[in-house]
């Protein structure tokens, strides 16, 4: 019978480090045009088929509020200057 090996290299693979650039940071701004966009999708849906608005504009403008905050949160971070500028 042979004998098992349990010689084991182990290799440890150091992580790189992933840099954000300004266009990424700003990339990320591009999901409020497209939550904008769904809404807009909705709003034309519902005057063509009559939906009816009334239960959906009060959570709505309540997410709109907090997006707005968010917004204001992501520009300040996307306009930061970069870790690796001194």
């Amino acid at each position: 019978m042979e004998q098992l090996d349990s010689d084991f290299d182990y290799v440890v693979r150091e992580r790189k480090r992933r840099v954000v650039t300004r266009e990424t940071r700003f990339n990320l701004l591009l999901i409020f045009p497209a939550l904008g966009l769904l809404w807009l999708l909705y709003l034309i849906g519902a005057a063509i088929f009559q939906w009816s608005l009334t239960g959906v504009v009060n959570p709505v403008m309540t997410i709109v509020v907090v997006l707005f905050a968010l917004l204001v949160g992501l520009l300040f971070w996307a306009f930061a200057p970069s870790a690796t500028k001194q």
